[in-house]
């Protein structure tokens, strides 16, 4: 395991270790584990969020990608770096009858809370698996729609990511994450602290940058969206929450 595939293992396994043991304060926010809010607070429905007998601050994300994925049922959704499954659980209920959610995490911890989750919640048609988002243990072309929140930005190899996101896929089928972007360079020591790429700041990568990665793999009609901002105190760079779509063409 690399260096920065540890820190962040290390770093979410020690979160949902607290996560487990404390019931987080829902007005502290979707990045109450990370830091300042970067952008999910409030755009969960309190109504769902009832319904899986979760809040909101069980996110470490930096948005909410159920929103933009478009969940029908009948679908087949899977979220790459699932954490403690809020995401998972919540697609697994529009993609009902007859769909499935599945979320992918490295983490045993994350995993094992995951799985408390949707116990609590009584959710039957979510699976999560154990794997790495560069290499998805699911067949080509088994997925309508690929979901992440604030995860690929921790990959050390993002087209990697998004070339296994465009194989998983259905023709015709939607990627639809949050994410966190580069809008400012950043600090060049920055980007090589091993804490700053654990916490969803140094492994960012400007949108052009991230656009051409999608565009490389296939994808068409990518788009972005920023809907958050901020700066790290004491360092050069701005980074930015963003919500980003693209579309395998149905002749892939």
């Amino acid at each position: 395991m690399s260096d920065v595939k540890e820190a962040v293992r290390s770093r979410y396994a020690g979160v949902a270790r607290q996560l487990a043991v404390l019931q987080p304060d829902p007005s502290a926010g979707c990045c109450q584990a990370d830091g300042p809010d970067c952008g999910c607070t409030g755009s969960y429905s309190a109504d769902e969020l009832k319904e899986i007998g979760l809040t909101e601050s069980v996110s470490l994300g930096c948005g909410n990608p159920t929103m933009i994925a478009q969940l029908e049922p009948g679908q087949v959704v899977l979220d790459l770096g699932s954490g403690a499954g809020l995401d998972v659980l919540l697609s697994a209920r529009r993609v009902a009858p007859g769909g499935h959610a599945y979320g992918l995490d490295m983490t045993d911890e994350m995993l094992q809370l995951a799985n408390d989750h949707k116990a609590k919640a009584g959710v039957a048609n979510a699976t999560f698996l154990k794997g790495s988002i560069d290499n998805v243990p699911l067949p080509d072309a088994s997925v309508d729609v690929v979901i992440s929140n604030c995860v690929i930005n921790l990959a050390e190899d993002k087209a990697a990511v998004i070339k296994e996101a465009f194989r998983v896929l259905r023709p015709g089928g939607l990627f639809a994450v949050a994410d966190m972007v580069e809008l400012e360079a950043l600090d060049p020591d920055l980007k090589q602290r091993l804490d700053a790429w654990a916490g969803c700041i140094s492994g960012t990568i400007p949108i052009d940058e991230y656009r051409a990665t999608l565009l490389a793999a296939g994808f068409a009609d990518a788009d972005f969206q920023v809907h958050a901002t901020e700066t790290i105190p004491g360092v050069d760079g701005k980074v930015g929450s963003a919500y980003i779509r693209a579309r395998k063409p149905t002749g892939k």
